[in-house]
């Protein structure tokens, strides 16, 4: 039951993100290296990137495969094994 609220909380978040683009990019102004790097347009596409892995990471998260992925990405650093 608590996966469900996560899963509630983290779509909610990357469609109120989306949904607020315009207004939160006018809080925060340009963001330098997002325009630089993304181009025109970079702070609302780094925006969108932020929205869009707010659901995937949460998803993941829900699924059980957030877990997995950190423990085989940074489980050998810890000491970690199989």
């Amino acid at each position: 039951m608590q996966k469900f609220f996560i899963l509630v909380i983290g779509v909610a978040t990357a469609y109120l993100i989306l949904r607020y683009r315009r207004q939160l990019k006018d809080l925060v102004g340009d963001i330098g290296f997002a325009e630089r790097y993304l181009g025109s347009g970079g702070t609302n596409t780094l925006i969108v990137i932020i929205a869009v892995l707010t659901f995937v990471f949460t998803l993941m998260y829900v699924l059980g495969t957030l877990d997995t992925l950190l423990f085989n990405v940074f489980g050998r650093f810890f000491g970690a094994s199989s």
